[in-house]
């Protein structure tokens, strides 16, 4: 019992991160119908950003406090996300809009490798150790151990989901997005400007994604110009998962594929002597997009809509 918490713990962490970039994924997906497969790219440029901040603070102000630090350098990881998933709309993004579906599909895999270059020749092609600001003892609960950096996340995660919730729900710009989703057209004709609207999307799931990117480094304790690809790809897979387009649906699809993942690899380690376990924890991720797009394509809370006119 008290490893299967253990793992229920981890997935949540896991799900978290995946879930905030899903969500990235879904805004985008359901405003213009564009898969911005460059959006783990984004991830990645905000851990090393944040990388380069601290360690930039490191050396400047050492007696500066760990969780300070962090903070400053999240916003700063923020801020330049949120600038360079802006400038990719701008420029590779608008004037596909209403190109082939195939057009814009393969501007964000060339953007994704072309971001994954010019990182690895500004920051360089090896793993940076990312440096542990919070406490390491972990709080033990249940016989399950958490670090202050898990609780981080999940708090940092609940917060920030909080927030766009309310954005989308009760905001004037969360209406905007809403009428846009629904139909570009009409909205314009109501006094919205789809650009604006669209611009904001990409440089609110840029922030979530630089969360996620600043979480998972802290974690994992490693920073890299290839970070972002994987976690991209299976958040991805939550998106579709819990429905595309979906708010909640992305959501629930990241924590639970997370908590598949870690739970499916922990055990499936345990009955092959780790022969099957973490090194292939990555084909859950996507035998589950398989699965899912077989037998339920719209998602766990995806439902049918009617075609834009």
């Amino acid at each position: 019992m008290d490893i299967f918490l253990q793992q229920i713990i981890n997935g949540l962490v896991l799900g978290s991160i995946y879930a905030l970039v899903a969500l990235g994924y879904t805004m985008v997906y359901g405003i213009i119908n564009l898969i911005n497969f460059a959006h783990g790219e984004v991830l990645m440029v905000g851990a090393l950003t944040s990388w380069s901040v601290i360690r930039f603070m490191q050396d400047s102000m050492p007696g500066m406090p760990g969780w300070l630090m962090l903070i400053i350098a999240l916003i700063c990881a923020c801020v330049v996300a949120a600038t360079l998933n802006f400038v990719i709309e701008k420029l590779a993004y608008r004037r596909l809009r209403n190109s082939p579906k195939l057009a814009p599909l393969i501007t964000a895999i060339g953007m994704s490798i072309l971001l994954q270059t010019i990182a690895m020749i500004i920051w360089k092609p090896t793993n940076k150790a990312y440096p542990t600001l919070l406490p390491s003892d972990s709080i033990i609960v249940a016989g399950a151990a958490i670090s202050p950096t898990q609780i981080m996340i999940l708090v940092v995660t609940a917060v920030s989901l909080a927030i766009l919730t309310y954005l989308v729900n009760y905001t004037k710009l969360g209406r905007a997005m809403r009428a846009t989703a629904e139909n570009p057209r009409v909205a314009s004709l109501m006094g919205i400007r789809p650009d604006i609207v669209i611009s904001a999307t990409f440089i609110i799931g840029a922030v979530l994604a630089a969360i996620a990117g600043v979480m998972q480094a802290s974690n994992y304790g490693i920073a890299q110009h290839s970070m972002g690809f994987l976690p991209g790809l299976k958040a991805f897979t939550a998106a579709v998962f819990g429905g595309i387009g979906n708010l909640p649906g992305a959501v629930v699809g990241g924590l639970l594929l997370g908590l598949i993942e870690v739970i499916g690899s922990g055990y499936l380690g345990a009955l092959t002597g780790d022969v099957l376990g973490s090194q292939h924890a990555d084909i859950f991720a996507f035998v589950i997009l398989i699965i899912t797009l077989t037998v339920r394509p719209s998602g766990l809370l995806g439902e049918r809509v009617a075609d834009r006119a």
